[in-house]
């Protein structure tokens, strides 16, 4: 249970001291609270809601920022590699 005096600096440190999946799934929860759900169809909310709960149960695939921009980087250094061979 949340003691009612608990204070915002507290559980910004407890959330920082949790693993960087933990961090992660808190800060999803968090900015959807604050998602305003009028603008999004019925649809694309079931899709949101079942990504969710395969991120909850474990089920999903966590990647970090760094390592997709990684990835990213490297596909698009090689297909501009490849039309600069293909354009020779």
């Amino acid at each position: 249970m949340v003691p009612a005096t608990i204070s915002y600096e507290q559980v910004k440190d407890d959330a920082l001291h949790l693993p960087i999946e933990d961090r992660s799934r808190l800060a999803s929860r968090l900015l959807e609270s604050l998602d305003d759900d009028d603008d999004v169809s019925p649809e694309w909310k079931d899709e949101l809601d079942r990504r969710l709960q395969e991120i909850d149960e474990g089920k999903a695939v966590m990647i970090p920022h760094a390592e997709v921009m990684a990835s990213v980087r490297a596909s698009l250094a090689k297909n501009r590699e490849l039309r600069a061979s293909q354009g020779s």
